[in-house]
């Protein structure tokens, strides 16, 4: 191989890591307003998060008081509301 080809291969090295960089503009003055709207976008964001996060657990308070709620009902008078449990058969009194 040539010393041709190496620097051929260091050159578009080069030219991949440069083409992803972040350019910042050179004016002091465009790059406080670069700063300050990527500050500002930053505080948007944060606070768009919070608001979509208390609004979920807001919703989600909702909803679980919702479904605790009662309705009243009438129930029928022979309906008898009662707590049952399985006895095993050893323990019946025998007749």
């Amino acid at each position: 191989m040539s010393a041709h080809s190496f620097r051929f291969r260091d050159f578009l090295l080069h030219r991949m890591r440069t083409a992803s960089a972040p350019r910042r503009p050179r004016h002091p003055l465009l790059r406080m307003v670069y700063g300050l709207a990527g500050l500002a976008l930053l505080v948007v964001l944060l606070v768009f998060g919070v608001v979509a996060g208390l609004a979920m657990l807001a919703t989600g308070l909702l909803l679980r008081l919702w479904s605790q709620r009662r309705e009243v009902t009438p129930q029928d008078p022979r309906l008898v509301d009662a707590d049952y449990r399985v006895v095993e058969r050893t323990r019946l009194p025998r007749h």
